[in-house]
């Protein structure tokens, strides 16, 4: 059974940093691709970072590159979210999703597993 849990969420004055982590148990491998989206209250999930399996291919939306940085560690399964001069905008839940089975990597439709979410909330 897949289980992705994402954490690091939390409050932060505009212009800081967070790391968010996700951990994705019980996938097959390491080439699966795994990515950010993030939802504002009130609007659909968009998709913010993605990185290809075996480490490869970032890449981000335009709202957030230059600022954010996606990585990952295969030996531990796991996908960070680095995020820094952080804007009130950039508040919003942040969802980590892994094993991409469409064509669009920002479509929420496109990922198979999800985590349940964390929030981060950037105060002015």
């Amino acid at each position: 059974q897949v289980q992705v849990v994402e954490s690091g969420g939390g409050t932060v004055q505009a212009g800081g940093s967070l790391r968010l982590s996700c951990s994705a148990s019980g996938l097959t491998g390491d080439g699966y691709s795994m990515a950010w989206f993030r939802q504002y209250s009130g609007k659909d999930r968009e998709g913010i970072a993605y990185i290809g399996g075996y480490g490869g291919g970032a890449e981000y939306a335009n709202a957030v590159r230059g600022r954010f940085t996606i990585s990952r560690d295969n030996a531990k399964k796991m996908v960070y979210l680095q995020m820094n001069d952080l804007k009130p905008e950039d508040t919003a839940m942040y969802y980590c999703a892994a094993h991409l089975i469409g064509s669009r990597w920002h479509s929420p439709g496109s990922w198979n597993h999800w985590g349940q979410g964390t929030q981060v909330t950037v105060s002015s």
